[in-house]
């Protein structure tokens, strides 16, 4: 049985559900994790402090850079103060999605 992908398109744009690790030793996007509940999430981790949203915007210029977009073109929809986050992905939702697989190894969208 094929899982869902951590990414939906809603209003023209991807929403992607990640879960993030500050304070580590390095930013990287690390692959699709399972949750407890059955969620699929992107793990990454940035080596920012969570705090004064510096974590936030670490992980926003990671996905800039790995998503190859511009920052302005990722907003944070929620989870500002928490591990499990929602990153709205404005462009084309297809390229974007095509960038996530190609980023993550997962075939399934």
């Amino acid at each position: 049985m094929a899982q869902d992908p951590p990414w939906r398109v809603a209003s023209g744009a991807v929403l992607l559900s990640l879960r993030l690790t500050p304070k580590s030793s390095k930013d990287a996007l690390e692959g699709i994790e399972t949750l407890s509940d059955g969620r699929r999430v992107l793990k990454a981790r940035v080596r920012a402090a969570p705090e004064d949203g510096k974590a936030n915007l670490a992980l926003l210029r990671l996905l800039a850079d790995q998503l190859d977009c511009p920052i302005r073109a990722l907003s944070l929809t929620s989870g500002a103060t928490a591990r499990a986050k929602v990153i709205r992905i404005e462009g084309e939702p297809e390229h974007m999605i095509a960038r996530l697989m190609a980023l993550t190894g997962d075939p399934q969208a």
